[in-house]
């Protein structure tokens, strides 16, 4: 060791190599330390949650935790096709460290443990230690993710929930691979995309053919992205004879043998490098037929909506941690005579971040609590998450990739390299703009379901509506929207669900936030007085009142 922290040189260090001017490593530190965060989850019915949120977001923040989410990412999953006799086993080996992340991400039951939970609320506290425990890595969320989904799909097939949804809802981890019915707890994947179709599921070529038994079928096929394939069961799409279905298939049958999932490889990904998606084979593959057939769309869309809410809380997660490290490094780090955070252009960047996570964090526990009512039987919150869960994951999906470059430049240099976490997070915001659907085609699901789902545009329209009168801004934006959408087309679908997402956003800060927060953003994201980039916000915006609330211990 050269020097110590805090940059004095240590005995019999080189009088070259002082070390200052450097900021300390930032953990330990609070995830749960965000004021939005935890006014939005007593605001939407789980405040009961708090204490185990704050606990959680300490978790997180920990040496211990940073360094799993750090080791899991450096040391990738390896496919395993044949044991050492050539058998095919078709396994997938990780790091220690991702089952340390997995455990803890279960046991706080961030898999299908709110589906078991009758407190209300029990899917927005789900959804904030998402937003807590993402401060670690993104990569194992897609597992727990896919295994909340699962549960709401496979009701439509009673017999199969009775049996799978008590193991799928389970806060216990095993990731041994056997018999699902003889765990304590059970993983769930599923396999939509193809070679040919990717998020055209219709023209998938996986055929489902009959078998003797009432409800068991035979796939043969293949899929093309089939993330976390070390899952016990997975929702798979084939063709039937009644037309595209949905399938439970288990990777181990229940008298004990393989099922047939042949994993050809593993993809080489941008990012989300400790997570493993693969592509397998199916031939003679045992599955269980799961809804109608002819409806596995149907079917599996309550999943879909599921995941796609957990990637605006996955973004708004990253944003949150790209923002805290941004924060930390400024507040550490001096350049020309003064802390790079009492400068007023970093102030200026660090605000504008600010801003932006909060308004994501926000949406997406409002999202969360909508979830929440829908499930209890809400048909208005129904109608409100059908339409702003995909407003949602267009719009703050694609703000994390711009996001996460600028809070990358804040640490410059010192940001570029892989030691500082941050290119992990660059890397790996792309993914949930893609996942479940990029931005093309949750623009034009939109447009559908203004179209024939009745009552979704007097859903949104009647949240905006609760922020009437108090900004002129937002009126006016609301009131443009109205227009647009009586105008809408294909082709300019992107511009107004854009709009969609910037006037629900503001209108959640005009009524929750402070007023320099709301004022700051309907100036910028509503009333054009903002730049290309972030960092250029108005002369007179509150910046202190801003930082002091976005930035975790005060400013």
């Amino acid at each position: 060791m050269v020097s110590t922290r805090d940059g004095q040189r240590a005995p019999g260090g080189p009088a070259t190599h002082d070390v200052t001017n450097q900021a300390p490593p930032l953990a330990p530190y609070d995830a749960s330390d965000d004021t939005a965060l935890l006014q939005g989850l007593r605001r939407e019915g789980a405040g009961w949650a708090e204490e185990d949120l704050r606990r959680l977001g300490r978790l997180a923040g920990s040496a211990q935790a940073q360094e799993w989410a750090d080791l899991a990412n450096r040391h990738e999953p390896e496919l395993r096709t044949h044991d050492r006799y050539g058998h095919r086993v078709d396994e997938v080996a990780f790091h220690p460290s991702w089952h340390h992340l997995m455990r803890t991400a279960i046991a706080e039951g961030l898999a299908g443990a709110p589906w078991a939970d009758d407190r209300p609320g029990a899917h927005v506290a789900r959804t904030a230690g998402g937003l807590v425990w993402g401060h670690t890595e993104a990569g194992h969320g897609c597992p727990t993710s896919m295994t909340y989904a699962a549960v709401p799909a496979l009701r439509r097939q009673p017999e199969l929930a009775k049996v799978y949804e008590p193991l799928l809802t389970s806060r216990e981890y095993d990731p041994d691979l056997r018999v699902p019915t003889q765990k304590p707890g059970l993983l769930a994947g599923m396999g939509m995309t193809e070679k040919q179709g990717g998020s055209d599921v219709r023209t998938n070529t996986t055929a489902a053919t009959p078998t003797a038994e009432p409800g068991v079928y035979t796939l043969r096929g293949h899929k093309w992205f089939t993330s976390a394939p070390m899952c016990d069961v997975f929702l798979v799409l084939a063709q039937a004879p009644g037309g595209l279905s949905c399938f439970l298939v288990p990777r181990v049958l229940p008298d004990g043998t393989r099922n047939t999932f042949r994993i050809q490889r593993l993809k080489d990904k941008l990012g989300n490098r400790s997570n493993a998606s693969a592509e397998p084979e199916f031939d003679g593959t045992v599955a269980w037929l799961v809804g109608p057939e002819g409806q596995g769309v149907r079917t599996i869309i309550e999943m879909v909506n599921c995941t796609r809410l957990d990637c605006v809380m996955m973004s708004a997660a990253l944003m949150r941690k790209s923002l805290v490290e941004a924060g930390h490094h400024a507040r550490h780090r001096s350049a020309f005579g003064a802390r790079l955070v009492d400068q007023p252009l970093m102030r200026n960047v660090l605000a504008d971040l600010a801003l932006e996570s909060e308004a994501s964090t926000t949406l997406a526990l409002r999202l969360a609590g909508a979830a929440d009512r829908a499930v209890r039987g809400d048909a208005g919150e129904a109608a409100f998450r059908r339409i702003a869960t995909a407003v949602g994951k267009y719009w703050v999906t694609k703000r994390g990739p711009a996001f996460t470059a600028e809070a990358l430049e804040c640490l410059g240099g010192n940001g570029y390299v892989e030691d500082s976490g941050m290119p992990r997070h660059y890397r790996e915001a792309p993914l949930l703009s893609i996942w479940e659907g990029s931005g093309n085609v949750n623009a034009l699901d939109v447009l559908r379901a203004l179209s024939r789902e009745p009552g979704t545009a007097e859903a949104l329209f009647g949240e905006l509506a609760l922020a009437r009168g108090a900004d002129a801004r937002l009126d006016a934006a609301v009131t443009g929207l109205k227009h647009q959408l009586s105008e809408a087309t294909e082709a300019t679908a992107r511009r107004l669900v854009e709009r969609m997402a910037l006037t629900l956003q503001a209108s959640l800060l005009v009524r929750h936030a402070p007023p320099a927060v709301a004022d700051a953003f309907c100036a910028t994201r509503l009333g054009g007085d903002w730049g290309n980039a972030f960092g250029t916000l108005p002369e007179g915006t509150g910046l202190d009142t801003i930082l002091e609330r976005a930035l975790p211990g005060g400013d």
